[in-house]
Formats: structure tokens, C-alpha cells, sequence
């Protein structure tokens, strides 16, 4: 029963905290110096490492699917199979894991450093809203990063794909990108942006909230980061199933 009122009352408080930044964003946006700013370190720092990683899962997709479709003569159809895995669901899901463990864990121990440190008291004190300052930045950068880091996890997916198929595999290369082209819509790669959108306002507002939060000390920053970093991969999970069955 203390779990569950846990629950309620850290979900009611999040949901807040979301309204609130809203109500920034569009009211009274934050300066774009501070957005240009948060979205250089969520960005452009982790860039090599999407890359990296969507080229590997690629590479994986075929080496795992290979034999099986070996064996019905249909490894034409790998092309198609790695395209709309990646735009659908890998993609979407390993960027936003990505994001949180290294951005994610970031924020929430950023800002509960600054709630230790009492700085966040400070700004309040100087007439700087901590929201409008610290929060609403975050999130405006994570809804235009986290949805060009999928693009570009799909992009680099898609050519390991194609090199392990073609190099290792001996795939025809036509087949294999006339496949993916014919079977892949449009709708596939928006759905997953849709998913990358929602997933970089989850991971950010909980980064942010348990941040926000912090008390307790330097072990309390511990405390928050690591929680901050469970809560939002497992509500990433949680709430994806619910994204493709409403999507798809």
C-alpha cells in the first residue's frame, strides 16, 4: 500500500511539474541560448554513439534472421525485415535507453546537485523561475534531439544491414534495397518518431522531477540519478507497448 502511494503521489507531482514547464514553453518560452545549449549535450555529444549502435543492431538483425529465411529462399525480404524493425521499434526504444542512462542520469544529477547546494533557492531568490530556467529547456531540447537521433540510429541501422547482407551474406544488393523500399511506408519511420517525441518528454520530465526533488546530501543525488534512470527506461518499455499497439 506504501508502494502504491508512492507511486500516486511521485506520478500526480511529475504530471505538475510537466503542466507547469508547459505553461513556460508557450507563455513565456526560455531564452534559445539555453535550448541551443541543452540540446548540444544531449545531441550533438551522443551522436557517434547512436551512430555506432544503430550500426551494430543492423548488423545483428541480419546475423540473427539470416539462417531462418535461408531456408524458405527468402533472404530477399532481410532488407525489409531490418528497415521496419528499426523505424517501428529498435531504433525508437535503444535511442531513448541511450538518452536516458546518459543524458537522463546527467539532468537529474545536474539539477539535484543544485537542489543540495541550494542554488535553485538562490534562483528562486533572484527572481528566476528554476522551471523556466533548468526544466523547460531540457524538454524542448529532447523533443527536436531525441527524434533526429532515431532518424539517424535508422539511417546507420539500415547500413550495417546492408553490409553485413551484401559483404558476409552475399545478398543481392538490389533485392535487398528494392525489398526494403516496397515494404516499408512512410507511416513505419513517422510512428517512430512519434514514439522517439513522447519517449524524450518521459525521460526528461522524470530525469528532471527526481532531480528536482533530491534531498538528502550528496547520497541523496546518488539516490535520485539512479532512480531517475530505472523509473524512466522501465516506463519507456511500459509505455511503447501501449504506443504500437495505438500506432500500429
Amino acid at each position: 500500500m506504501k508502494i502504491l502511494l508512492k507511486f500516486v503521489e511521485h506520478t500526480g507531482n511529475a504530471t505538475l511539474l510537466f503542466l507547469e514547464t508547459l505553461k513556460f514553453i508557450f507563455i513565456k518560452p526560455p531564452k534559445f541560448r539555453h535550448i541551443i545549449k541543452q540540446m548540444a549535450e544531449i545531441g550533438a555529444d551522443a551522436a557517434i554513439l547512436i551512430a555506432l549502435t544503430g550500426f551494430f543492431t543492423g548488423g545483428v538483425l541480419v546475423v540473427e534472421t539470416y539462417p531462418t529465411f535461408h531456408k524458405f529462399n527468402a533472404e530477399f525480404l532481410i532488407g525489409a525485415l531490418v528497415s521496419l524493425s528499426l523505424s517501428r521499434e529498435l531504433s525508437p526504444v535503444l535511442v531513448s535507453l541511450l538518452i536516458t542512462a546518459r543524458s537522463g542520469s546527467a539532468m537529474a544529477a545536474n539539477i539535484g546537485t543544485m537542489r543540495i547546494t541550494e542554488q535553485i533557492d538562490a534562483l528562486e531568490v533572484l527572481a528566476v523561475n528554476p522551471i523556466r530556467y533548468l526544466i523547460a529547456p531540457r524538454i524542448i531540447a529532447s523533443i527536436l534531439v531525441v527524434p533526429a537521433l532515431t532518424i539517424l540510429s535508422i539511417v546507420s541501422g539500415i547500413a550495417g544491414g546492408y553490409f553485413v547482407a551484401t559483404e558476409l551474406y552475399h545478398i543481392n544488393p538490389y533485392l535487398f534495397v528494392t525489398k526494403m523500399k516496397d515494404l516499408t511506408e512512410f507511416y513505419d519511420i513517422l510512428g517512430g518518431l512519434y514514439k522517439s517525441i513522447v519517449f524524450g518528454i518521459l525521460l526528461t520530465v522524470v530525469s528532471c522531477y527526481f532531480g528536482y526533488i533530491t534531498k538528502g546530501g550528496a547520497e541523496g543525488v546518488g539516490k535520485s540519478t539512479t532512480t531517475a534512470v530505472v523509473v524512466s527506461s522501465v516506463l519507456i518499455l511500459i509505455v511503447d507497448y501501449f504506443l504500437t499497439a495505438l500506432i500500429y
